[in-house]
């Protein structure tokens, strides 16, 4: 302990449990004596006498045009309802503000129902309210036909079409009496809410709220990106290595200091190996290969390959330049060359690359159709079936703001072989590297990396896991229940994501 500044206090510095923020208890023998809490410039005071504090329940309004799995495109949409579920789970009041598009898959709606009408822009607007995942989320359904689209994003006026859904949500929360303390916004699609709302809602009587705008990926929309950042109160990216790679991008480098990289975690209910309906075997930590050696049978019959224990390594990805298609297409070659199996499910928006995998498909088939299996369109099963299968999960991403990818991969027993860059390089950490980096994390390491975008650093990590699944069959088993056991939940992540909303409103 040593005396605090002003002399009249004794300050120190305690531990405290998981579901608590940072703090520095401040002891008194006075009552006006409390809790200072300087994470983010938050500070506030409660009475010693009576013990325990919490910080009152919070009202937070994602609007975003992406969510999951309703409408899910990337992780964008993952991140705005598995954030909500957990921010949701500690006490505070969450909704979601969304674009009624004619391809909502309304199969994962409850209770869905039309809740009122309004008049903005020229047009009347019907909101639909209905519950996902337990979250409360409102519809936007301009009658211009804006909104009413066969998919997220149709690419020629997607910014006329989200800037006019931007303003109906601010227009709808001003007319229905909404005053949320807390108005998250997402990527360049909604981040006009942040100028709109500073601009223009904050004269109309909708002052209570701070907005907080996430960058889930900068390569598209910066001028819009950066519009936000300037007026947004604090603004976050999905990993911390994401976020010192664009630090010094023009939208991002005025406002560091308002900048902040959390982490993205996995919903652990939806990827749950014990629970998950799509393997042939559910299992834990404890009899991870026995329900992995079933999966990798099934995978196999999947695939048509041949059945027996080889390693076998399974890509997950969209095919885009971004997720390092040329390694993807060495790996593939160079797994079989070791001895081993493959197995991809991915598709491209782009045609020509979508026409590149094909020619490769019809390659494998024709040399080694025991080896290897592509499967060109997303199959949600499917996924579950590989992540299960798999001996090791290959993501060699040129760059990836956080990636969810790899974060399965583990909870599901398989390995990692990444590409160290974004949240890969902050979720993976190297067997024969990163024991340090790992551990100052409190971790062990998890998996293998490499850092060239070349040919010849996929083989230094990927040679490297595959003859750790020749070589020590032991050591890798034990790495599974390893990685199985890590903790990628959104338990931490909603944490500080409340520690900054606090911090938001403070400000």
């Amino acid at each position: 302990m040593y005396p605090a500044e002003n002399g009249t206090h004794v300050k120190t510095t305690v531990k405290v449990p998981l579901d608590a923020y940072m703090m520095d208890f401040v002891f008194s023998e006075w009552e006006d004596g409390g809790i200072f809490d300087n994470k983010f410039g938050m500070d506030y005071h409660v009475p010693v006498f009576g013990g325990i504090a919490k910080e009152p329940p919070m009202h937070i309004v994602h609007i975003a045009v992406e969510m999951a799995p309703i409408a899910k495109v990337g992780g964008l949409g993952d991140v705005v309802t598995s954030l909500s579920r957990a921010v949701q789970d500690l006490n505070h009041h969450v909704d979601v503000i969304l674009p009624k598009y004619q391809c909502l898959n309304l199969n994962h709606v409850k209770d869905f129902h039309h809740a009122k009408s309004y008049s903005w822009g020229g047009t009347e607007i019907k909101v639909w309210f209905g519950k996902v995942e337990g979250l409360s989320v409102h519809f936007l359904e301009p009658l211009n036909g804006l909104l009413q689209t066969n998919s997220v994003y149709i690419g020629k006026n997607d910014g006329e079409r989200f800037g006019f859904f931007c303003h109906a949500a601010l227009e709808y929360l001003l007319q229905s009496g909404f005053h949320p303390d807390i108005i998250h916004c997402h990527d360049w699609s909604s981040a006009p809410v942040a100028w709109l709302y500073k601009e223009h809602y904050g004269q109309y009587g909708l002052t209570n709220a701070r907005v907080v705008f996430t960058i889930h990926n900068l390569e598209f929309g910066a001028y819009f990106i950066g519009r936000a950042m300037e007026y947004a109160d604090k603004a976050t990216t999905v990993s911390n290595t994401y976020a010192k790679e664009v630090a010094g991008n023009p939208a991002i480098a005025p406002h560091l200091y308002k900048f902040h990289g959390i982490l993205n975690g996995i919903d652990p209910d939806i990827w749950d190996p014990f629970n998950d309906k799509f393997i042939p075997v559910n299992y834990t930590s404890e009899n991870v290969a026995e329900g992995k050696k079933a999966a990798k049978e099934a995978l196999q019959q999947r695939f048509s390959i041949k059945k027996g224990d080889f390693p076998l390594v399974g890509i997950i990805t969209r095919l885009t330049h971004q997720k390092g298609i040329h390694l993807i297409k060495h790996a593939i070659w160079r797994t079989i060359e070791r001895g081993g199996q493959v197995v991809l499910l991915g598709s491209a928006p782009d045609p020509r690359i979508q026409q590149e995998f094909v020619d490769v498909a019809n390659r494998l088939h024709n040399m080694h159709h025991d080896r290897a299996g592509l499967c060109l369109n997303y199959d949600e099963p499917l996924s579950h079936l590989i992540y299960a299968g798999a001996d090791l999960i290959l993501v060699p991403s040129i760059f990836e703001p956080c990636g969810l990818t790899q974060l399965v991969a583990m909870r599901y027993g398989s390995i990692p072989v990444v590409r160290k860059t974004g949240g890969l390089h902050d979720t993976v950490f190297d067997v024969d590297h990163d024991v340090e980096r790992a551990r100052a994390q409190g971790l062990e390491p998890n998996g293998f990396n490499f850092e060239g975008a070349d040919p010849a650093g996929v083989d230094y990590a990927l040679d490297r896991a595959i003859s750790a699944w020749y070589d020590a069959k032991e050591w890798f088993n034990t790495l599974r229940k390893r990685v199985m056991e890590q903790d990628w939940s959104w338990n931490r992540p909603a944490l500080e994501y409340m520690e900054l909303y606090h911090a938001a409103w403070k400000n």
